[in-house]
Parts: C-alpha cells; structure tokens; sequence
C-alpha cells in the first residue's frame, strides 16, 4: 500500500544535526495519519508521499521547516527576585505575553549575578534537521481516526 491521504504510516527513524550528532534516536516508531493533519512536519510528509513499506529516504529539514530561525529577542535578561530560590539552568517555565496572548516555553539558560537568563526560543530553533527514515507499514486509516485527526490504539492516542 502507498502512502496517502487518510493511511497511517509507521516509520523507523533517527534525527541528527548537520555535524552528525544525534537529536533523536528514534527508539520508538513514529506513527502518524498521513494527509495534513499536523502529525509530522510538512516537508517530511510531503517527501513521503507515495512512498511503500520498505522504502527507505533521507530529508533535510532548514531550520524554518523545523523549529523555526532562532530569535535573538526572546533572549531575555530578567531579575532573580522574580524567580522562586530553587531555580536551576535548564528548567522550563510558561509565560503569557503581555496583551493575554497565547503563553511561550522559556529555558533559563544562565544564572549569573542575581539575573536569569531565560530563552524563548525551542532547543533547536536555528540548527537544521536530517531525517533517516524507513517506512515500517502502511495501513488505511480508520473512520474515527480520521474523524479525529490522530492515529488511535498501537503508537497512536489512547482514550
């Protein structure tokens, strides 16, 4: 079977960066319902398009078909007085935009001199991404994960 609107693919995969060093080791399958429903990033389903079981591709993703540029202005430089005692480099924490728009993911990538160093951007915004894949199966989808927009059961969403 091909791989085509509304079938759900099975791929075994890795992801490095363009030095060779592993972003993902893919221990566990990628399943997704193939068809634009938002499961893996577009360039990477598009090249997957028609493609069978067995049929093995490498695509390389810039960083704008991936996580984006990175972004100098979500590097901010805040006081540790608005932070709890306990922070550590590394932690996550949300922060909603000033207008009440929707809320980012900022990393605290520096602790220095009663200021935190937090960055909005994703741990691999700016780094581009090459995709190995090899497709495991190919099956069609069901009605109720098509209604759905998600793979169900094995690899898949459970309820």
């Amino acid at each position: 079977m091909e791989i085509a609107k509304n079938t759900v693919v099975t791929l075994n995969y890795t992801v490095k960066d363009p030095d060779g060093n592993v972003i993902d080791d893919g221990h566990h399958p990628l399943v997704y319902l193939h068809g634009g429903y938002d499961g893996i990033f577009t360039v990477i389903e598009e090249a997957l398009h028609g493609k069978k079981t067995g049929d093995s591709l490498q695509v390389k993703l810039l960083p704008e078909d991936a996580f984006g540029e990175f972004d100098e202005e979500l590097v901010l430089v805040e006081d540790a007085s608005l932070f709890p005692d306990n922070i550590e480099v590394g932690m996550s924490f949300e922060r909603v935009g000033e207008d009440g728009e929707e809320e980012m993911i900022y990393r605290i990538t520096d602790i220095a001199d009663g200021k935190v160093v937090v960055d909005g951007n994703h741990p691999l915004a700016g780094t581009a991404l090459i995709f190995d894949m090899t497709v495991q199966s190919v099956r069609a989808a069901s009605a109720e994960e098509i209604g759905h927009g998600h793979v169900h059961g094995e690899g898949g969403h459970h309820h």
